[in-house]
């Protein structure tokens, strides 16, 4: 298996982000590191659901 094409600067901000080793990011299958993605992002929407006063 051949590591993921992403930029230094992406995988260390998505191994902080799912909280996962760096070598272990860049090694993971890339439909796990999707899924895992996912269940990010829907984290990330609920928690702006629940806090409506903060604005960008």
């Amino acid at each position: 298996m051949r590591p993921l094409l992403i930029s230094p600067e992406t995988a260390v901000k998505l191994a902080e982000a799912l909280n996962v080793p760096l070598e272990r990011l860049m090694h993971m299958p890339q439909h796990i590191l999707l899924q895992k993605m996912m269940e990010l992002a829907k984290q990330e929407q609920e928690a702006d659901k629940q806090a409506p006063g903060k604005s960008e």
